[in-house]
C-alpha cells in the first residue's frame, strides 16, 4: 500500500510541475495566441490531474489529511470555473447554464465548511481553513454575480477566466514551495494568493482603463 501511494506522490508532482511549468508560459506569451492556448490547455489537464491524485493521496491510511483535500477540490473548482469562463461569451451563451452554477455551487459549500472547520473547531490549520474558506466564498460569490451580468458586460468571461486560472497557478506554486521544498509555513501558504490577488487586482483595472479609454475615444 506505502509503495502505491508513494508512486501517486510521483505522478501527483510530475504533473503538478508539468502545470507549474505550462502555466507559467501562458502567463507571459500573448493571450489568445496559439502558444497560450496549447499551454493553457496542458496546464489545465495537468493541474486536474495532479489535484485529483492529491484527493485519493489525502484520505489513504497514514496520509490523511483534511485540509489538502480541501485544497484540492478548491484547485479543481478554479481550473473548470476558468475554462469554463470561456463560455460566458455573448456570442456563445446568454445565461449561466446548470453546469456553472453547479461548479460554484458545490465549491461554495465547501467554503462555508472550511469557515466553520476554522471557527469551531480547534485545528491546528485554523488560519488557514478561515483564510482559504473566506477567499473560497468571495470568489464563488462573484461567479454568481458574473453570471447574472456577464451578458451586459464584455469583458465579464475575461475578468472571470484570467481570476480564476491565475488562482490555479497561485495553487500549483504554492504546492511547489510546501510539497517540493518543504516549507510549510502559514506565510508561505497565504502569501502567494495575496500576490497573485493583487496582480489579478492590476489587471481589472487595465481593463476597465481600456474600456473607459474606448468610450472616450467614441
Amino acid at each position: 500500500m506505502e509503495q502505491t501511494i508513494k508512486t501517486l506522490i510521483y505522478i501527483h508532482a510530475f504533473f503538478g510541475g508539468v502545470g507549474l511549468i505550462t502555466g507559467m508560459i501562458s502567463i507571459f506569451v500573448k493571450k489568445g495566441g496559439f502558444i497560450h492556448k496549447r499551454t493553457g490547455k496542458i496546464f489545465s489537464y495537468s493541474i486536474i490531474i495532479s489535484s485529483l491524485i492529491s484527493l485519493f493521496v489525502a484520505r489513504m491510511p497514514d496520509h490523511e489529511n483534511l485540509f489538502l483535500f480541501l485544497i484540492g477540490i478548491f484547485t479543481i473548482y478554479l481550473i473548470l470555473a476558468g475554462n469554463r469562463a470561456l463560455t460566458l461569451k455573448r456570442k456563445i451563451k446568454t445565461k449561466a447554464n446548470l453546469i456553472d452554477k453547479l461548479i460554484s455551487g458545490i465549491m461554495l459549500l465547501v467554503s462555508i465548511g472550511m469557515l466553520i472547520i476554522g471557527i469551531v473547531q480547534k485545528v491546528e490549520n485554523s488560519i488557514l481553513y478561515l483564510f482559504f474558506g473566506g477567499f473560497g466564498a468571495l470568489i464563488t460569490i462573484r461567479d454568481f454575480q458574473t453570471f447574472k451580468v456577464f451578458s451586459e458586460k464584455k469583458n465579464a468571461w475575461l475578468i472571470s477566466h484570467l481570476g480564476r486560472m491565475i488562482g490555479a497557478l497561485i495553487a500549483s506554486v504554492t504546492a511547489f514551495l510546501v510539497a517540493g521544498l518543504h516549507i510549510g509555513t502559514t506565510l508561505v501558504w497565504i502569501l502567494p494568493t495575496i500576490l497573485g490577488t493583487v496582480y489579478i487586482i492590476y489587471w481589472n483595472r487595465q481593463f476597465k482603463l481600456k474600456n473607459t479609454n474606448k468610450i472616450e475615444l467614441k
